[in-house]
Formats: structure tokens, sequence, C-alpha cells
């Protein structure tokens, strides 16, 4: 309140205005709605008057009103236009509320208990007949849940077929250039007048000790500031000139390939009238940044630690994949180093090692800043990157990451590539049709889960079984052992084939803008993924027949006798589990 009270006063900055009206201006000019279909983000828009009888065209049109906000601004000064606004809406209204909230280690036990009592009670009020009935309404409800819809049933769902499906993916022209030796890849699109760029750097010659620095370099970059400005004026600078930059790490596997693809990217969007701006602004994060800022980085520090004990907690089933992933291939390694339980362990030493020894935290960051650098300085000339020996691997037992919870996340998963099968396009309708058939009937719908999938990864090979809040633990892993059996005795009519192709085909021909067209060509390009593979997959996909389902039956075999897994789960079912099955998990305590 007291800095609204000074911002009454003494107003905004005049660069933080300029900033947040360039951000907002380019915002509405791009009406960039990501994977969202573009217009039916317009029609929820115009939604919002036209339930109440209004002009639905008016939350559509801006031009009007930002010009005159614009030139408003300008004739009176910022100060006479915002600070009437916090006054009344901020200051001056008395509808406020301070909730303070201290957790209670002991809720869930209570609560489990109260229910128990309650349920108790319940019973103890039942006659036999109360209790006959209920088992009769309950093995009623089981047997629903587990027969399949009749094929006259899904027949009735309305559905393309085959013949309205294009029979060549998506093209994005790609142009591959090459200046003073160095790759640059152009595609021309209709962008709105916006430049989209992304500059790549393999990041395969960091030393390993650095890789679980590397997630919160990348946010230093763009939080820490330089010599010249503070990190505020930095982000006020790229809120005035450009559409916004990014910067993180990307990390694959390379079908065929051992050694992953690994790589720093920095994306950056601005008007085509600002593209030097753009590119200045690029060069002066990567260069001119010094990590110098003790507290703040500690800052970054806890709040990724944060973070990720909130993702343990609420996406296990990501943290188990990971886990997963790294137990597997070198990519899922490096990955699992940045966004995994190891990048926790990291974060929980870091924020020690900060207080004990800055100097060496921030000499590491600085190294990799070097390391860029360095890239950079080589650009315009050839240069080979030399790989850093990286001892990429964990054990590879199955083990359960224990945290405070009443609901699991389940993985297992093999690399079946490793077991000698090829891929084949056939393999994405099979695996989207497990999970929206086989896994929801079992893990979700009589199971309790609120999710169970699969996913194969066709760059790595690891096919993998996941669950989300999950009440089981053995049960679902049962489930996902009985899933090769379920495709070798599958029967189906044309018309489901048809549409779990169709469905697929709705995966590979996801709604795409120009910048996501542009980035998914650049991923394509550092994986190897050429036009005529993406032409052999989609006839695949296309021609895949009942005997394909029953071939991969065999295949996923892999992971049930070969699979590892990773489990999120709590103390209880962990326990439960191991006594059941002698150890059959490592126990590793989370948080």
């Amino acid at each position: 309140m007291s800095t609204l009270k000074k911002l009454k006063e003494e107003g905004f900055e005049t660069e933080a205005v300029e900033a947040s009206m360039n951000t907002i201006e380019f915002s509405l000019r791009e009406n960039n709605t990501g994977s969202f279909p573009r217009g039916l983000s317009l029609m929820l828009r115009s939604i919002s008057k036209w339930i109440y009888d209004m002009n639905p065209f008016e939350p559509l049109k801006y031009e009007k009103p930002l010009m005159a906000l614009k030139a408003r601004i300008a004739e009176e000064g910022s100060k006479a236009v915002f600070s009437p606004l916090i006054e009344k809406f901020i200051l001056n209204n008395p509808h406020c509320v301070a909730v303070e909230m201290q957790p209670d280690p002991e809720k869930a036990s209570h609560d489990e208990a109260a229910e128990r009592e309650i349920l108790e009670k319940v019973k103890a009020s039942m006659t036999e007949e109360d209790l006959a009935e209920l088992a009769r309404a309950t093995q009623e409800l089981r047997l629903k849940q587990e027969t399949p819809d009749p094929p006259e049933a899904l027949r009735s769902v309305p559905s393309l077929i085959l013949r309205d499906i294009p029979k060549e993916p998506i093209h994005v022209p790609t142009e591959v250039g090459d200046i003073n030796g160095v790759k640059v890849l152009k595609h021309d699109l209709f962008t709105n007048d916006v430049l989209y760029a992304e500059i790549v750097f393999n990041m395969r010659s960091l030393k390993q000790e650095l890789l679980p620095l590397v997630p919160l370099f990348c946010q230093s970059l763009l939080e820490m500031g330089t010599k010249d400005l503070t990190f505020v004026q930095l982000n006020q600078l790229i809120g005035r000139k450009t559409g916004g930059i990014s910067v993180y790490p990307f990390t694959s596997s390379v079908r065929g390939r051992e050694d992953p693809c690994s790589h720093i990217v920095v994306r950056g969007k601005a008007m085509a009238g600002r593209v030097e701006d753009l590119f200045n602004l690029v060069n002066c994060v990567l260069q001119e940044v010094r990590f110098t800022d003790q507290q703040r980085f500690k800052q970054f520090v806890s709040q990724s630690k944060a973070r990720m004990e909130n993702r343990l907690r609420g996406s296990g089933h990501g943290i188990a994949a990971a886990r997963m992933d790294a137990k597997l291939n070198v990519a899922g390694w490096i990955s699992e180093q940045m966004g995994g339980v190891s990048y926790l362990e990291f974060l929980k030493a870091l924020e020690k090692r900060v207080d004990q020894d800055w100097a060496g935290v921030s000499s590491s960051l600085e190294e990799i800043q070097k390391y860029v650098s360095k890239f950079l300085d080589l650009l315009p000339s050839k240069s080979s990157v030399e790989a850093a020996a990286w001892n990429a691997q964990l054990s590879p037992g199955n083990e359960a990451i224990v945290i405070p919870t009443q609901v699991n996340y389940v993985g297992k998963a093999a690399n079946i590539y490793d077991t000698g099968y090829k891929l084949h396009g056939s393999a994405y309708v099979i695996s989207k049709y497990i999970s929206n058939t086989w896994l929801w009937d079992r893990v979700r719908v009589s199971g309790g889960a609120y999710g169970g999938f699969c996913d194969f990864d066709t760059h790595s090979g690891v096919f993998s079984f996941l669950s989300y809040r999950d009440p089981n633990l053995l049960k679902t892993l049962d489930v996902y052992d009985g899933s090769g059996a379920f495709l070798r005795e599958l029967e189906m009519d044309n018309d489901t084939l048809t549409k779990a192709i169709i469905g697929t085909i709705g995966d590979v021909d996801s709604y795409q803008l120009a910048d996501a067209k542009g980035y998914s060509s650049l991923l394509r390009y550092l994986l190897g993924i050429t036009e005529e593979e993406r032409q052999k997959r989609r006839e695949e996909i296309l021609s895949t027949s009942l005997k394909d389902f029953k071939e991969f039956g065999e295949v996923i075999e892999a992971v049930k006798d070969k699979g590892v897994s990773v489990v999120v789960a709590s103390p209880e079912d962990v326990d439960a589990a191991n006594k059941e099955r002698s150890n059959y998990f490592d126990v590793k305590k989370a948080l």
C-alpha cells in the first residue's frame, strides 16, 4: 500500500509507461493465441459483451482506444491518467482483507479419522439387505465401467472419413542458408510484420558440473542487469523495443544417435522496423549481464526450489517421467539434471552455497557466459564443438520418490529400440489408442485415478506409462503390464480404426501460428527429421491396420519384462508395496 501511495503521489516512470504500452500494443497487434485457434479466441472475446446485449465487435476493436490513450498520456502526462485510478480503485477502496494461513501437519490424518468415523456410523445403521444392495450396485457399476460401448453407439458420433485427410504433411517453407560457415534457417511466412528469431547455442561442450546451473543462468540473463542497466531498466528496454525475449535450455535424443541434441535457445520477437534493436538487446543479454547481485540470485534459487516442490505435489507424473528417462538415455539424464529430483537436490544445496561461497557460484555463472560469448565470437568462422565428457547415468533400479500425499503418480518405462523395434508410423496411432481406451478404462474409470496415459518418445525409443493423482500403486503397474495382452487380443471394426487414425492425424496436424511453424521446423532440422521421413510416417499412420496393433502388443512386452518403475507416492503406499513385493522400490525421500 505504501508503494501504491508513493506511485499516486509521484506517478510512474516514463520508461515504465512506454514499455507497458508497447508490450500491450505488440500483444494486441500480434494476437498470438498459441495453440488455441485464433478465430475461437476472438469469438469468446466477443461473447463477453454479446451475452449482455452489447455490441459483440466492441471487444475486438483496440486501435482507436489505444490511440486515444496514447494521445491523452502525451497531452496530460501519465501521472494525471493513472494516479486517479490508483486512488479511486485501490487506495480508497475499503474492500480489503489480509489472510494468513498456517499449515497443519496433522490435517490429513484428522480428516481420514473423521471420514472413517462417518463411514463406520453409516455402515452400522445399514441392514443386511442394505449391504447386499450396495454390493450389487457396486458390481453393476464396475460392469458398466468395464463394458465397451456398443458399435452402434460409437457410430452415432459424427466423424470425418479418411478421404477428408490431406495425404501430405503441413509444409513449412524453409530456406537453409550459410553465412560465413554458420547455418541460417529462413521461413517465408505471413507474420503480420512481426519478425520471430531463434538463436541456438550447442551446449555439448559445457562441463558436467555446470549443467544444473543452466536454468538459473538463463533466468539471470534476463533478470540480473548489466553494468549500465539495472534488471528493471533492462526489462523496460526489452518491453519498449521488442515483443519479448526468452532464454532456456532444450535437450532431446536424436534417433539413431547416442549423443543428444542439447542447446541453449534464445527466442525473441519484434516488429520488422525494430529488428536491429532486437539483436542488439540479445547481444546485450548474452554478453553484458553481470552476475553480482547475490541476494537476487538467492531469490531465484528459492523460487525455483519452491516451484520444484510444487511440481512434486501437483505434477508428480512429470517428475516420474523425467526420472525414468534419466535412467534410460543421455538426453533424459541431462533434462533431469535441470528439472527433476536431481535438480531439486541441487537447488537445496545451492541455497546454502550461495551464502557460503557466492564467489564460486558467480564464477560458475560467468564460466557459462564466457562459453556462450566464445560461441558468439566463433560465429563468423567454421568451428566444431568439442563435446565434454559427461557421466550421464542414474542407477537403473525401480524407485519410489516419497512425499506427503494422498494420491500417487505411477510410471513404468523401457526403451523399445533396444529390443530391436524399428519406428513405424502406426506406433503414434496405437499409443494414443491405448491411452484413450485401455488406460482410460482401467486406470481412470475403474481405478479412480484422475488420469492415465502412455507416451512414446520416437527420438529416444522410450515408451512410458504414467498415471496422475492415482489412489493405487501396484494395481496400476499391473494394468500397464497387461497392455501387451490387451493389444494382442484386440478386435476392432473399421469405424473404430478410422477414428483412431483421424485422431492421431489431428495431433500431427495440430493448429500452429507462424512462430510455432518456424520453431517446429527448426527443431526438426536440429533432430535430423527430413520432409521425406515426415511423408513416410504420415503414410504409415494413414495405412495403420489391426495387424499393426497386435504386433505392437509384442513390442511393448519389453516394458513389462525389462521396464523400470518410478513412482511419486505416499510413504504408506510405498511401504505396503515393498512388503507385498519384497522391496520392489528403492526409497528416496524428496520433501
